[in-house]
């Protein structure tokens, strides 16, 4: 299962985590970075180097993120 980036992105766009993936899955959506699930290798690389935590695995994704990444087509 792929990672999903929530909302603590929006207006930061650190671009730290679209350096370190090794599949180029993070791309930029505007206001933030989303990840192609359909891409995503489950690695794990983005989460540590997040600056704002702002990463996670989808199983694990907080609810609010949740409603925010729904809301935003993600």
């Amino acid at each position: 299962m792929p990672h999903v980036i929530g909302e603590p992105c929006l207006g930061v766009k650190d671009a730290s985590c679209v350096e370190v993936c090794p599949v180029a899955c993070i791309h930029d959506d505007g206001d933030r970075f989303k990840i192609d699930p359909k891409v995503c290798i489950d690695c794990g690389a983005c989460v540590i180097v997040c600056p704002v935590s702002a990463i996670t695995h989808c199983d694990d994704e907080p609810t609010e993120w949740r409603n925010f990444n729904a809301a935003q087509g993600s």
